[in-house]
């Protein structure tokens, strides 16, 4: 199977293309590949490393174990074997909370993933664990927070952070223990998930512990990105007026500033919809992406900042007319932007996929590959280094699970 990216649009999913556009500024195609992940597999992410590498972790069941946290490597056109990171029989798996991998320092390695720590619903915590020699193997694992609580410990964001630490960003909901010291009342002020950070050392010791909001939306996913002037996370905010908008904040001059919103939608909704937002930088210029149902109908939205997340213009509509969200994007070279997201279909669903430039200007949107509102489809993810755009997502059947991969060269025209 073939797609082809034509100019400014992404051309014809899996199944053909017969427009162009007549802004081409460069022509790539794109084609199935063989994904390393075993059959069961679910939950694909992506990350690249400093030297161009394309990283692809998974879970996928492991023999006795039932889960097992695996990656390759895509490098010259081909993945590497996969490798073992972890193997678990207590482990937190869940269709949108999906484990993690990236790289920092000098021949160093993380990946997280989630463990029950209790007998409630989401009584679970952060695992990472370390390799210092770039994946041959893997230290003993270690949590992020310190407070002990069977409570839910999630949607995790983890960069290279400066002085050859690890930036990790997660949902804690710790206060949501009081509730079983006399709190009765989820609504409480301070019964609230937070969103928290901490730094990690090679030798796994925490620094710099912060919250960075103390009151945010349960259960929708964080994301981060280094700029030239500091990290920046979004993330779905929370008000008193259950107005559920997308946060941001940022590391500037050596602290986090204040909570802001990326635009204020006024999305009020009484619970949380399980889909939060995607973040790309390069240097200053900042995208995002993410999903509401602001003025009663759904949206998948992108702005775009030119002052390292400081501000950021209005949003452009990306969705075709029934998105449901589950968003990711990365820029290209020419400073547009690619964003991934699945669009309700009278056959079920499509991965759709649509570049965006800044001024407003929007591709035509094309399909990736056909897929389901499910849960069990999860989030697809897309990464690209200096030549290539990998993409990955989850294909159910309603009865089983496989990851699948595709990728595309680049060319000089972007």
């Amino acid at each position: 199977m073939r797609v082809q990216f034509i100019g400014f649009g992404l051309c014809a999913a899996f199944a053909g293309c017969n427009s162009q556009s007549n802004e081409v500024a460069g022509t790539f195609k794109a084609q199935e590949i063989v994904s390393p992940a075993g059959p069961g597999s679910s939950a694909p992410n992506l990350f690249v490393a400093g030297d161009g590498r394309i990283f692809l972790s998974w879970i996928e069941r492991a023999g006795e174990k039932p889960h097992a946290l695996r990656y390759s490597i895509y490098e010259t056109g081909r993945w590497s074997s996969p490798q073992t990171i972890a193997e678990g029989q207590n482990w937190f798996v869940n269709w949108a909370d999906f484990p993690s991998m990236t790289a920092f320092g000098d021949a160093a390695f993380a990946a997280h993933w989630l463990a029950k720590n209790g007998n409630g619903a989401y009584a679970y915590e952060i695992k990472i664990a370390l390799s210092t020699d770039a994946g041959k193997s893997w230290r003993k694992t270690l949590t992020p927070h310190r407070d002990g609580t069977a409570t839910e410990h999630g949607f995790v964001s983890m960069l290279p952070w400066g002085n050859d630490r690890l930036f990790v960003v997660w949902l804690d909901g710790r206060n949501f223990a009081k509730l079983a010291n006399g709190h009765n009342d989820e609504s409480d002020q301070d019964v609230d998930m937070m969103l928290r950070f901490a730094a990690l050392d090679r030798n796994g010791d925490l620094h710099d512990e912060a919250i960075l909001d103390a009151r945010v939306c349960e259960c929708c996913q964080t994301s981060a990105a280094i700029t030239t002037n500091g990290a920046v996370v979004v993330y779905r905010d929370r008000s008193p007026q259950e107005i559920r908008d997308i946060g941001v904040v940022r590391f500037l001059n050596g602290r986090w500033t204040e909570p802001g919103l990326v635009h204020a939608d006024n999305w009020e909704h009484r619970g949380c919809p399980v889909n939060g937002p995607a973040i790309a930088a390069d240097g200053e210029f900042v995208a995002v992406a993410w999903y509401t149902e602001a003025q009663d109908a759904p949206h998948v939205r992108l702005a775009f900042s030119i002052d390292a997340g400081a501000s950021f213009g209005q949003p452009i509509e990306v969705g075709d007319g029934e998105p449901m969200g589950r968003v990711d994007l990365i820029l290209l070279p020419d400073r547009t932007a690619l964003v991934c997201w699945l669009e309700q279909t009278d056959s079920g669903g499509d991965i759709r996929v649509r570049r965006v430039r800044a001024d407003g200007w929007r591709g035509q949107a094309f399909t990736l590959a056909p897929s389901s509102p499910q849960r069990a489809s999860g989030f697809p993810r897309l990464a690209r280094n200096d030549g290539e755009i990998v993409f990955a997502w989850t294909q159910s059947d309603g009865n089983s699970t496989a990851v699948r991969a595709a990728a595309a060269k680049l060319n000089g025209g972007y």
